[in-house]
């Protein structure tokens, strides 16, 4: 009978502390992050426009990833480290902060350490993320 209550109460503990929450809250979602594939300069551009986002499509990483909502409801933002002469490098999002105006940006880049290892090709990181809000967007 002890065994039967112990692993009724440890059944009910488990089923409380394994809540599942979903929450639509994230401000933005990083859609692809790759080491190659962006473009020779350093550059951040900032998607709002439908048809502007309906090229993005054309991306075989990225399209299953967008849906025809998030075209009215989203803007989306390339960032691009511009040609790099070796692997190691990449950029992406520190943080993003709403305003009552905007959204703000803090990009990140990352960069091999001087005595690291890496492959000597040339290589083009870019990053795309989604922001989940159609106010003006700045980047730091």
């Amino acid at each position: 009978m002890k065994k039967v209550i112990s692993v009724l109460v440890i059944f009910v503990l488990i089923s409380c502390g394994a809540k599942k929450t979903t929450s639509s809250t994230a401000l933005y979602e990083v859609l692809t992050e790759q080491s190659d594939g962006g473009g020779n300069i350093k550059f951040f551009e900032i998607l709002t426009e439908p048809n502007e986002i309906k090229m993005l499509e054309n991306d075989p990483l990225l399209a299953a990833k967008m849906k025809q909502t998030d075209i009215a409801n989203s803007n989306y933002v390339i960032l691009n480290m511009g040609e790099k002469s070796t692997g190691g490098y990449s950029i992406g999002i520190e943080k993003v902060e709403e305003t009552d105006k905007n959204i703000i940006i803090t990009v990140k880049e990352k960069s091999p350490a001087p005595d690291a290892m890496v492959t000597q090709v040339i290589t083009y990181p870019y990053t795309v993320v989604k922001i989940h809000s159609k106010k003006e967007i700045i980047i730091k």
